[in-house]
């Protein structure tokens, strides 16, 4: 298990007994990390608008500026490394042997920015959601009005009454109830996400 860090560092930890087993040093905060398999290169984005390649045992072969925001979300998929930036970019990165090698050589390839087609006809989100009159298996979730906004809070017993939930501002609607497949702990906690499929409750 790879996790990226606040202290400019990946750690790579064994999933049976959490012992550290590398550290990936980066110069600031890791937004993101991701690993080829098992783990022949691990890659990392700071907060700084950096991306790192490290070999697997944690020597650092290249950092390279993005260009387009820092990496908040990275994946590796057949030697192709690909990230969302806050920048709101999704950039591919080509990660294959050659391309290290050459990137270590101070050789990067000139970036490609494709845009959609101004001609393309913009596809507008729908505003409609599935029914249910069972919350069985989900969470459910009402919308109420707190002075000019509406928030979301879980009605299911068993969670914090007092903590809202991120939840689309799209489909709010005061006093209307949702099922949500669950919902999770923020990670610097006080409210909750929602995540998967939303249906409303009749």
């Amino acid at each position: 298990m790879y996790a990226g860090t606040a202290n400019d560092k990946v750690i790579k930890l064994a999933k049976d007994s959490g012992a550290i087993e590398a550290v990936y040093r980066c110069d600031d905060i890791v937004y993101s990390c991701a690993t080829a398999p098992d783990g022949r290169y691990v890659f990392a984005g700071d907060s700084s608008s950096s991306i790192y390649c490290f070999d697997q045992n944690g020597e650092r072969l290249w950092k390279l500026g993005t260009g387009c925001g820092s990496a908040f979300s990275m994946q590796f998929l057949d030697d192709r490394l690909y990230i969302v930036t806050t920048g709101g970019t999704l950039a591919c990165i080509d990660a294959g042997e050659q391309a290290v090698s050459a990137a270590q050589g101070g050789s990067v390839p000139v970036p490609v920015d494709v845009k959609a087609a101004a001609g393309l006809t913009a596809v507008e989100p729908t505003q409609a959601l599935q029914t249910t009159t069972d919350a069985a298996g989900g969470v459910i979730v009402e919308c109420y009005p707190q002075g000019d906004r509406l928030r979301v809070r879980v009605l299911s017993p068993g969670f914090e009454s007092g903590w809202n939930v991120q939840f689309p501002k799209n489909i709010r609607e005061a006093g209307a109830r949702y099922v949500v497949e669950g919902v999770r702990p923020a990670e610097r906690g006080g409210f909750y996400r929602a995540y998967g499929e939303i249906r409303r409750l009749l």
